[in-house]
């Protein structure tokens, strides 16, 4: 997506493009050239949202473009629709409504296209990054987006545990980051059983990928991805249709992963650690059972109640991991809940942290990036819906209500030395296009969140 954002050297036969709205459309009119304002008034253009007309010059050729925004929608990256409408060209925003950066990302993300396995050939629409945007961090936020979506819209078998490994590491490689792994019967040995538990049954081995950077002794930052490259939910298997989408469940790990090139391409002054469970969730001989009781890193025992609420155990002994350092802040990432997808749908990501100030940032920070999610609480009476007869807790409870509070409060028990804590119950998926943001894998979260920690650390 970077291709399709120029600087004004590379730019060649550059045409203005009109930002308006239904409210603003007649003032801008007035500096059109009398031909183009009476095509348009011709071709019925009123500053619409979403409008997009093209204005012919006097040799017949393309002179410029209007585009209608509505800024009342709260669409931040309606700039996307650009990226497709536009016949192939350079262009460059004349008159922008709303933020330039964000204008100028939504038409970057806008022109995204998953092409690993057909391509689309022929010249497309570039845009000249207006001179008001910092156009190495607009690069930066869109290589990560385009990190996230691809690994998440890869189908599971060129991604498994390993294939996600490779791209923790060709990571680590880029940005000179240390990389460990931890991977099938050395998760025992290590004392990661439940990521061993999930992962067992498959013949793709599960492993615990460990990535550093930064100097040892900077505020330490700690990213925790859920890793289920592909989830048949186990045992308690799964309904064909169910199935369809569980390529995605490694959305958690994609998600990390992106934030991860944020932090290292900006050189934030943290110590960052990226821990990813990468496991499948098959089934076999070997499959953990319903009913099984697992032991934890932590030391807490777990009653399975279902084998398909797998993610919050493999993330429950990394994040127990990842808080015997305490880190400054630690924040997970997960596929977790289709409660979470009922009670806010698939654009808004519910979030959940005990404390209060990092809950106002990161509010404040998603509104200003246009990168949407929602505080819910993590309601401590719901605890017991957790109680287990036979052990320290159940990692599904029998009831139907709260599902992605309860999941949050499961994980919760895994984190007592970190002083801030943020878990992000996310879907990483468009089901339908939308501007800025094409069907399929989807960054949600991490452009707020690198906003948040530039903000704390830069």
């Amino acid at each position: 997506m970077t291709e399709r954002l120029i600087s004004p050297a590379e730019a060649w036969n550059v045409r203005p493009v009109w930002c308006v709205t239904r409210r603003d459309w007649r003032a801008v009119a007035g500096g059109l050239p009398a031909a183009m304002l009476a095509f348009a008034e011709a071709c019925g253009f009123k500053g619409e949202a979403g409008a997009v007309q093209v204005l012919p010059d006097a040799d017949g050729g393309i002179g410029g473009v209007l585009f209608g925004v509505d800024p009342a929608k709260g669409e931040g990256l309606a700039y996307g629709k650009l990226a497709t409408a536009l016949p192939a060209g350079d262009y460059r925003l004349a008159h922008i409504v709303g933020d330039p950066t964000l204008a100028a990302l939504g038409f970057a993300l806008g022109a995204y296209r998953f092409e690993r396995y057909r391509k689309r050939h022929g010249a497309a629409a570039r845009l000249v990054i207006p001179e008001e945007v910092d156009a190495a961090g607009l690069r930066r936020t869109v290589e990560a987006v385009t990190l996230t979506r691809d690994l998440v819209n890869t189908p599971a078998n060129d991604l498994g545990p390993a294939e996600l490994e490779e791209a923790a590491r060709h990571l680590a490689a880029r940005h000179g980051a240390d990389i460990a792994v931890i991977t099938g019967d050395e998760l025992l040995a290590e004392n990661f059983p439940m990521i061993h538990a999930v992962g067992r049954a498959s013949t793709r081995a599960p492993r615990l990928i460990d990535l550093t950077w930064g100097a040892p002794d900077a505020p330490k930052v700690t990213l925790v991805g859920k890793g289920v490259c592909f989830d048949t939910g186990g045992l308690d298997i799964k309904p064909s249709s169910g199935m369809l989408l569980m390529k995605k469940d490694m959305g958690g790990a994609a998600n990390a992963l992106g934030l991860a090139h944020m932090i290292m391409a900006r050189g934030l002054p943290v110590r960052l650690r990226v821990l990813i469970p990468a496991v499948e969730n098959a089934i076999s001989g070997a499959a953990f059972r319903p009913g099984d009781i697992l032991p934890s890193r932590k030391g807490l025992s777990v009653e399975i109640g279902n084998t398909d609420a797998e993610g919050r155990l493999v993330l429950a002994d990394a994040l127990a991991y990842a808080d015997e350092e305490t880190p400054d802040l630690m924040i997970d990432f997960a596929t977790l809940t289709g409660a979470a997808r009922v009670a806010l749908g698939p654009q808004l990501p519910p979030a959940y942290t005990d404390d209060e100030t990092l809950a106002a940032d990161i509010a404040r920070h998603s509104a200003a990036t246009a990168d949407p999610l929602w505080r819910l609480p993590l309601w401590q009476p719901y605890a017991g819906m957790l109680d287990s007869p036979v052990a320290d807790l159940n990692n599904a409870p029998g009831s139907s209500f709260a599902g992605s509070i309860t999941a949050a409060l499961f994980l919760k028990r895994f984190v007592e030395r970190a002083p801030s804590w943020l878990h992000l119950d996310i879907y990483a998926w468009n089901p339908s296009a939308r501007p800025g943001r094409p069907e399929g894998g989807e960054a949600q979260t991490i452009r707020a969140l690198d906003a948040l920690l530039a903000e704390r650390f830069g």
